[in-house]
């Protein structure tokens, strides 16, 4: 092996140096939202299998869905569904070698957030 002077070499960025971009955290919104949509689902799951086994616990996950915690919980989870299937859509477009300038990049993180907003907000009140 070759002689290696390993205490000369460049540290690699870290949390401390390294600056955040755009597109880096709209990348970890993705996976976020990803992990909260499960959550969401396996809310709507329990509250389901509920339905199924016992009407006092159906009478709790129900009630606890229709209050104002349980409406913030499923429009955040709305809005999650809707943010995570644009990053997604996002990578198909980037898959096929679409806005992959970092400009446009850019502009597609912001506009994700935006247009999840968006049709969060449709899906509220049209409900």
């Amino acid at each position: 092996m070759a002689d290696v002077n390993r205490g000369n070499r460049p540290l690699s960025p870290h949390l401390q140096v390294y600056r955040p971009q755009l597109t880096s955290m709209s990348s970890i919104m993705v996976r976020i939202t990803g992990i909260a949509s499960l959550g969401s689902a396996l809310l709507v799951v329990a509250w389901l299998i509920a339905a199924a086994t016992s009407e006092q616990t159906f009478v709790t996950i129900d009630w606890l869905l229709r209050s104002v915690v349980g409406d913030i919980i499923l429009l955040a989870a709305t809005w999650a569904i809707f943010y995570h299937m644009l990053g997604r859509l996002r990578h198909v477009f980037w898959d096929f070698g679409y806005f992959l300038n970092v400009q446009v990049a850019e502009k597609l993180a912001i506009g994700m957030f935006g247009l999840a907003t968006v049709l969060t907000a449709i899906v509220a009140l049209a409900f």
